[in-house]
Parts: structure tokens; sequence; C-alpha cells
């Protein structure tokens, strides 16, 4: 990929709006300029002429007004695109929906991305839990102004799974996202297509995001201090982009359901509201090697999980609920509650998420197998660091979202992030929920706000110290299997309350972390060596520099 440097103009606006969310302070949705202070790299359009893809799309990054309310359209952010060479059906728009369109490609193909960013601010697009070199990954440092193009080519090397693409900017990928700019990723592959799964109208992608509207029905995205900390949590559940949280579908039929948390922050706890079971057939990048049954499913940010539904022995205007159960997360700061603003949907409250209506009869022939795929997940004995994991911790540390005491660096990589090419390692991942502040003031925070004392100091100068807060984690380039979960530094509540909503088995991109706890995930470093990043998936945690590099040498 050929590049340039270019310097960046300098933008008042964008450098008071970027200030001001870096400090956490009242943020509307703003369709203005941003930076990091990072000069921007430029990719030449040019394509590789001894590339030979498959499958040829174009992909636009817009500004658009969409109906998603009733009244007024909402102005977003969208993915539009377009076939210019393979199979029409590798591309499928859902009308009326911000979200972008659905790319479906099998496992083998090559395909050629040509994203051109039309939006007012820098832009790059990260193809979620897809292997691929770390130019085609969508890295920071990659990012494109508006008016610039950025060729994508890679060979599809992922196992059949439910994958997705978003933007990556740094300190602004939260917003992006939110005001709409995400869409799916279908990989099939041969295995896949021998189990006789529910496709076409019968495979229905389950998009699950919180969002909040003013009073003309615009976006409305950071209201306080906590909503930067906490991360964001929207006042109403959108499902696939729309107000609309009915499926209509069809009794006498099985289906499959690809949900995905495409929610900024927001954790889910699934559950159909009658207590039926929900069964389980895949999880981020593969399917599992057995259908698996849960009472519900916790559902991190960026996490997805495919699900079977069977309607064969429901009537005509049966209505199946699907629910957010409650379980009792609380924002916590020294032992003090930090509710951080109102919203009518607290996390971990119960609400309904959508509703499926069987609106009309129907058949087919599709039956669940009690044995997918083959598991060949990776040998831990094979790790050359099984009893010696590299640790990463994730904790708030002088107000700042640190991996290791370090936030983000543009190229920035030290000898803990370096692994070598064609290794087997064992990674702990660890929620310290940890420092929040030191002795040199500033209070404990709460309701977004700071309190104590003279100056905003409590007595003797101590600051609250404990933050507890989630983190789902996402490591780039990977697929792992998760080899155990140590809960026990998990609150006891808690884990009472979400212990059965969790599935290690499968290949997996995201691991949702709650408070105290702890998990090893194994992974193969193969193929192509190059700077990737891992972060916590609380998009606001990651703008403000929870994210870091590895490098694969």
């Amino acid at each position: 990929m050929k590049k340039t440097e270019q310097p960046k103009p300098f933008n008042r606006r964008a450098f008071l709006e970027t200030a001001g969310y870096g400090a956490a302070t009242l943020m509307l949705w703003p369709f203005i300029s941003s930076c990091d202070g990072q000069s921007s790299n430029t990719a030449s359009p040019v394509v590789n002429p001894d590339f030979r893809p498959d499958i040829d799309l174009e992909l636009s990054a817009v500004e658009r007004e969409i109906p998603i309310l009733s009244g007024s359209k909402t102005k977003a952010w969208v993915f539009e695109g377009s076939v210019i060479k393979g199979d029409k059906e590798a591309l499928q728009t859902t009308e009326g929906s911000y979200l972008g369109p659905t790319i479906k490609v099998k496992k083998g193909q090559k395909i050629r991305i040509r994203f051109q960013n039309t939006i007012p601010e820098e832009t790059i697009v990260h193809w979620h839990g897809m292997h691929v070199t770390s130019e085609n990954d969508g890295h920071p440092k990659d990012v494109i102004h508006s008016g610039e193009t950025y060729i994508y080519e890679y060979e599809v090397m992922n196992r059949a799974g439910t994958y997705w693409y978003h933007p990556h900017p740094h300190g602004r990928t939260g917003p992006q996202v939110y005001n709409g700019l995400a869409g799916l990723l279908l990989v099939t592959d041969e295995e896949e297509e021998q189990l006789n799964l529910p496709q076409g109208e019968f495979d229905r992608p389950i998009v699950i995001q919180d969002r909040s509207f003013d009073e003309d029905n615009q976006l409305v995205y950071i209201q306080s201090r906590m909503d930067s900390m906490r991360g964001f949590l929207g006042e109403q559940i959108l499902i696939n982009g729309t107000a609309e949280k009915v499926l209509n579908l069809k009794s006498g039929c099985a289906y499959r359901l690809r949900l995905l948390n495409g929610s900024n922050s927001r954790i889910y706890k699934l559950a159909w509201e009658d207590g039926s079971p929900i069964t389980v057939i895949g999880i981020d990048g593969s399917l599992l090697s057995v259908p698996k049954e849960l009472p519900y499913l916790m559902l991190g940010p960026a996490k997805r999980a495919d699900v079977w539904l069977d309607l064969t022995d429901k009537p005509e205007g049966t209505r199946l609920t699907m629910k957010n159960a409650s379980f009792p997360l609380e924002v916590m700061s020294g032992g003090m509650m930090m509710d951080g603003g109102e919203t009518s949907l607290p996390q971990g409250s119960e609400y309904e998420v959508f509703t499926v209506k069987t609106t009309s009869s129907g058949s087919n022939e599709y039956s669940l197998p009690q044995q997918l795929v083959k598991s060949n997940y990776l040998d831990p004995s094979t790790a050359e660091n099984l009893n010696n994991p590299r640790q990463f911790s994730f904790a708030m540390d002088h107000m700042d979202w640190t991996i290791n005491g370090r936030t983000w660096e543009t190229t920035g990589v030290v000898d803990e992030e370096t692994v070598k090419l064609g290794s087997t390692e064992v990674w702990e991942l660890i929620n310290s929920s940890s420092m929040m502040g030191n002795n040199r003031g500033g209070g404990m925070m709460g309701n977004g706000g700071m309190m104590g004392g003279d100056d905003g100091m409590m007595s003797g100068g101590m600051m609250g110290n404990m933050m507890q807060m989630p983190h789902p984690v996402h490591i780039h380039q990977v697929q792992f299997n998760i080899l155990e979960r140590d809960v026990s530094d998990v609150d006891p509540q808690l884990w009472e309350a979400i212990k059965e909503g969790f599935i290690n088995e499968g290949w997996q991109d995201t691991v949702l972390l709650m408070p105290g706890m702890k998990a090893k995930v194994i992974m193969e470093f193969k193929d192509f060596k190059g700077l990737f990043v891992y972060h916590c998936h609380n998009l606001e945690h990651e703008d403000m520099g929870m994210m870091r590099n590895f490098k694969i040498t």
C-alpha cells in the first residue's frame, strides 16, 4: 500500500471538541471534524494488479438522513456499497436502516474493498474478527481524510462465523459507531455448508444497539462526565438499525438468529421471557462443536452469538419476547455509587429487547444438528508460556483507562507486547477494577461530578481508589480459545446472577471481563507479521486510551 505523509490543517472547532471529549465534559453528537494530535497517513487509491479478487466491492461512509422514528428524519453516518465484480448477493442492504450492507463471503475467496471516506472527519474500517494483514486490519494509524480512498485486498481465511465491520480511528470510534457506521460480515465454509443450517429468509441477523434521541429525533451522545467514564448508555433499544423491534417470522419453521451486541458499552443478559432456554450454535468466529442450551446469554459489546430458534410447533399468532434479564451491576468508586446521569434503561435493568411474532405459516427442512463442527481447539501444551502467561491488566489509573498502566500510542509497543510469528501463547486478561486516582486531590466522583471537601477534595486529600467497571477485551488478527475464567474476585451476588450465561467454547475474539474477573486465553500468531491492536471494546474506554499495540515479528 503506497502511503504518503500529509499534514493536517488546524481546525479550531475540532481542537475544542476533541479537548472537551478527552476531559469527559458535556458533548452532544457533533457533525464536525476532530483530531487526536497525530498526522494521518494517506493511502493512494491504487489496486494491486496482481491481486485477482473474486469479489470487488465499493464501500463509502456517507452522511444521510434516516427515518428511524416517526416524525423528523435522523442525521446519521452510514456505510453504503455496491458490487463491482462477483456475486451480487455478496452485498445485501436493509431498507430503512442506518446499518451498512451485510457482506457475505466464503472462506478462500479473495475480496477487494474500495473504501471511500466522505464524512467530515478521519476514519478507517476495521474488519472485526478477521484474520488479515496489518495493512488490511484498519489500524488507527491508517486513518484517511474526508474525500480519500483506502483499498483493502485480502483472502478470507476465517472459519464460518458472524463477523462485523466498523470504524477504528483513535478517539472517534465511539461517536462514529454510535452515529451509524457498522455492518455485518458473514463468512461461510464447506464444513458449515454440510450442516444444512437455515439459509435465506430463515437466517436472520439481529444487531442490538441502544440510542438516545432529542425531541427532533436527532441522536444524542455524551451528556455527562460519567457517560464517558462509564460508557454511553442509550434510552431505547434499536434492532437492525430501526426502531421496529418485532420480527415477523413463520410458524412451522426453524431459524438461525445471528445476534450482535453493537452497542458502545451496554451489556445484555438475554433471556426468553417465557423461560425457554436459549440454544446457542455459534460464538464470535466459529460454530460450536455441539449446541449449548443456556437459561440466558451474557452478550458484551462486540460479542456475537448464533442462536437456534425452533418455531415448528408454534401456531400463528405466537409471540416470543427476548428480554434483558436483570443483574446487579453498578459502577462503584471507593465504595460509593456513581449514577452519572439519568437513563430510562440503566445497565442491568430488565426491559424488552425484541419480540418474535409468527404472522404466517410455512415449513422448512432444517433440523438442529447434534454435532456441528470439529472443535480443533489449540492444545495448551503447545503454548511456550503455559505456566507463565503474559498478563494484561485493564484498569483506571490517575483518571486514565489503561492497560498495564499504559495508554494508547499510535505506533508504540513495548517488549511485553511483542510476540513471535508462529508461536502459540497464553495471555491472562485481568479486570483489575483498579486505581481511580492518587493523593493529589480531585475528590470522589459521583453523579457525574466531584464530591468532597474544599476544592473538591475529601478530608485528608484522599481520592476514591476503585472504579469497578466491566471490560470487554478484543484482540485483533486472531481468534482465541478461552482456557479458564477466574471469578474468585468477582462480587458473589453479581456472579450468582450471571454465571450461567457465559460460553467458553468455540473460537472467540472478544471476552467480557466483569469487575474482578480474569480470563486465560490461548492463541496462535500465524501467517502475518505486523502491528495490531488489543483494547477494551467499551468504545468510550477505547477512545479514552484503553488500547495498545502488539507486534508480531
